[in-house]
This record gives structure tokens, sequence and C-alpha cells, in this order.
């Protein structure tokens, strides 16, 4: 047992040093994360970077990073900012008056509500429902699909078709 250990000991230390550098950037203590229950920057709050699933994002302070939101909605009061990226999945973005994100905005099966004064400084890319949502919904579909396949091909082995015997049931070919 100690000699597989042993073994092992260089692999666990060589991937602990392969991940160091993507635990080196140094994450704020007001980054937020969520699943299943809204966020909300507060007025006169800031957060860093919001990753929020199953939920919405309400941003009535500042965010000083980025906004990523699955199956959840990003609303942003007017007059605020997102200073960093919006991306989102299965959702919609709601910006108010004034408001702006001085970042990319990518949105999968949702739609944007942009008012009139409001902006996003750098690209948008939005891909509107239906077509979102089943790129969205597609690996769920290829996965019911295989399911399938593997339920038929099964089912199909399993049951062998009657052979019915001379004289009873189907007449040879030919007769």
């Amino acid at each position: 047992m100690s000699l597989k250990l042993a073994a092992s000991l260089p692999l666990a230390l060589l991937l602990l040093a392969l991940t160091l550098p993507a635990q080196a950037k140094e994450h704020g203590d007001n980054d937020r994360a969520a699943f299943g229950s809204d966020i909300t920057v507060a007025e006169g709050q800031s957060a860093g970077d919001i990753a929020c699933v199953f939920c919405s994002v309400h941003v009535r302070g500042e965010v000083t990073g980025d906004v990523a939101a699955f199956w959840g909605s990003v609303t942003v009061e007017p007059g605020h900012t997102i200073a960093g990226d919006v991306a989102i999945a299965g959702g919609d973005l709601k910006l108010g008056e004034g408001a702006t994100v001085n970042g990319d905005l990518a949105i999968v099966g949702g739609n944007a509500g942009i008012a009139e004064g409001a902006s996003v400084h750098g690209h948008q890319s939005i891909i509107t429902p239906p077509l979102g949502t089943l790129i969205l919904l597609s690996p769920l579909i290829v996965l019911a699909l295989l399911i399938w396949l593997i339920v038929y091909l099964v089912r199909r082995g399993r049951y062998r078709f009657p052979m019915y015997p001379q004289g009873q049931g189907i007449p040879p070919f030919g007769r």
C-alpha cells in the first residue's frame, strides 16, 4: 500500500504545481457566487466578479468585475455600472437608463432590454430564443437520443422473433 502511495505522490505534486498559476490570481473578498438564490448588489455597495446559477443578479451598486448568469437574468438599475463583461445563458439583460456595461455582452437563449441612454461599450453577441434555447438544450437532446439508441439496441437483442415449424404459421418462400 505504501508503494502505491509513494508512486502517486509525485503525480499529485505535479498536478498541484500545474494549478498554482490558476490559484495565484488574487480574489477579492467582494466576489459573489450563488446557486438558486438571487444576488443583489445594494445601493452604495461594490462587488467584484459575480457568478449565478439558476438565479438572477440585481445591480443597484457597482460591479468592478464580470457577471455570469446561467438560467437567470441580470438587471442593472439606472445609472449603475458593470465594469467587466456580462455572459448570460438562458436569461435576459435589463439595463436601466444611464446604466453601462464596459465590457462585452454575450446572451444565449435570452433578450437584451437596453433602455435609452444605457450603453454596452464592448462587442454584443445575442442569440434569442428559440434558437438560443435549442443551443443550450442540445447536449441534453443528444444524451436523450443516445440513451434511446442504447435501450433500442438492448431490447432488440433480447427479444427474438419466433421460428415457425414447417406446416404451421407462415409458409416457406416460393410455395
